[in-house]
């Protein structure tokens, strides 16, 4: 092999990226970025699939050197951060693609003590591919194929994920959807968001799998529910100060949901507020989609069993 200057732009970066001295490693980053927002600007330009691997590689290297928790926090960041340079839709979800493929890849080989900063640089990723979407003003044929790739690369039976990415990102879906959406997001929206969620509820046959899809995604929403509609009491009693001519329908109403937000309460003390929370969820139209998984000839009969005691909740 010829000196170091004739090997491919991205390979020199991820040998930098993955420097023994911080300094290079820094400089690199931001060399990276720049490369990468001229790059994908050109019409021609873009990444192809090997290339972004090797560019997550030396990513990784350059997470896995750094020792100082501040400094792992922030390079985290900046790392995630990238996915915005990226200039066109297609090479971002290529880029975050290979993000998922080099963490199934690289998962087996993290020691304990190296764990935390590669969980904490997943949650980064996934926050910032999310605050992709809400820039994009969550356009739907985005967001489908956001959700397609991270169901391809992470849940379905074929990916190549370990145990340990798989449950971690089930774990900090709902809560980086939330953190990003929770203020603008319908309950359609919502919907869609979980419904990769319901899907691999019903046809997973790793029981950890579903297990922890159901304790995750499920029972979290289910257990939001007092909260949202603690919510919306406060939400109608400042609009009834507001509105001081109601007339008597209203007060039904609120009669109503005064009762159910008790009968609510009653089953969960509300002490702390704790997160914000996705209040648009309807409660029904996930029973439904999940009675819908559920009840299809080709569900496990212990995936329906377990599915149909969370649509009973």
């Amino acid at each position: 092999m010829g000196p170091r200057t004739h090997l491919p732009p991205e390979i020199q970066l991820a040998q930098r990226l993955a420097g023994n001295e911080q300094v290079t490693r820094d400089r690199a980053v931001r060399k990276l970025r720049k490369y990468i927002v001229a790059r994908t600007q050109r019409a021609t330009g873009g990444f192809t699939h090997d290339e972004l691997l090797k560019i997550w590689k030396g990513l990784f290297y350059c997470l896995w050197m750094q020792d100082k928790p501040l400094l792992q926090e922030e390079l985290g960041r900046t790392i995630s951060q990238l996915v915005h340079a990226f200039q066109t839709t297609e090479t971002q979800h290529l880029f975050l693609q290979t993000f998922w493929q080099t963490m199934n890849r690289e998962w087996a080989g993290i020691d304990r003590l190296r764990l935390d900063k590669f969980y904490m640089l997943m949650r980064m990723v996934l926050n910032e591919s999310l605050k992709a979407l809400k820039t994009g003003g969550w356009e739907e044929r985005q967001v489908e194929q956001l959700l397609e790739l991270l169901f391809t690369e992470i849940l379905h039976p074929s990916s190549q994920a370990p145990n340990g990415v798989k449950s971690h990102f089930i774990e900090i879906f709902l809560e980086e959807l939330t953190k990003v959406g929770a203020k603008e997001l319908t309950a359609d929206q919502n919907l869609r968001f979980i419904d990769p969620f319901c899907r691999m509820a019903a046809c997973t046959k790793d029981s950890l799998v579903l297990h922890n899809i159901t304790r995750g995604i499920f029972e979290t929403i289910v257990e939001q529910a007092p909260l949202a509609i603690e919510d919306l009491m406060n939400e109608l009693d400042a609009q009834k100060g507001a509105d001081e001519e109601s007339d008597g329908d209203s007060e039904s109403l609120e009669g109503c949901l005064g009762l159910m937000g008790s009968v609510f309460l009653g089953c969960r003390k509300v002490t702390d507020p704790g997160p914000p929370f996705l209040k648009q969820f309807d409660y029904e139209a996930v029973a439904n989609r999940l009675f819908e998984v559920a009840s299809r000839q080709s569900t496990p009969s212990q995936n329906r069993k377990r599915l149909y005691k969370v649509i009973q909740k």
